[in-house]
């Protein structure tokens, strides 16, 4: 049997956790509010967890600034898409 923390599926989700957690800290708002905004434009899945890869070599201050970036940006175009 493996180890937990050696399980691949583990690790990106204790990434995604810890960065939702940076975000949420940084824009001073609830873990649950910030989980419930990039979980809205599916950043969680399509950039935390899938390219985990790249995004864990980087600082976790680093991920944390561009997810928000990430988020504002993509909060900004379904915006201006909508209207």
């Amino acid at each position: 049997m493996s180890n937990l923390y050696n399980d691949e599926k583990y690790r990106r989700i204790h990434f995604a956790v810890m960065a939702i957690e940076g975000c949420a800290k940084k824009l001073n708002i609830s873990g649950e509010e910030m989980f419930k905004r990039l979980n809205k434009q599916d950043i969680i899945h399509s950039r935390l967890i899938k390219h985990y890869e790249l995004l864990h070599t980087q600082s976790l201050d680093w991920v944390v600034d561009d997810t928000i970036e990430t988020l504002n940006n993509w909060e900004k175009e379904k915006k201006e898409t909508v209207i």
